[in-house]
């Protein structure tokens, strides 16, 4: 196992502020408290456990949808994206309106 390259000055631009990096106060790690690291799951199997029943999958939905693949002028495409985020589920929220679904 390699060790991970650690920063031990601030370096902008690794996704957190001066702020954060002047807040943190924890000493570096010796080579033998490195070496005495256990695995997460082994020292604390529990919670370890209820992570891995937490990051499961979604539930199934009981009308679970399918890929199509369809074309569509892209001014139609472009209309329903320039909603952001959720343009698939509009388009089909769309669709279902039209055909009284």
């Amino acid at each position: 196992m390699t060790k991970p390259k650690i920063d031990k000055q601030f370096m902008p631009g690794k996704g957190f502020a001066r702020a954060d990096w002047d807040d943190v106060d924890s000493p570096i790690l010796t080579d033998d408290q490195f070496a005495s690291a256990q695995p997460f799951a082994d020292v604390f199997p529990e919670a370890a456990a209820e992570f891995r029943r937490n990051l499961g999958e979604r539930p199934r939905s009981e009308k679970p949808k399918r890929p199509v693949s369809i074309r569509f002028d892209q001014d139609v495409i472009d209309h329903f994206k320039a909603g952001g985020e959720g343009w698939q589920s509009r388009m089909n929220d769309a669709l279902r309106k039209v055909t009284g679904l």
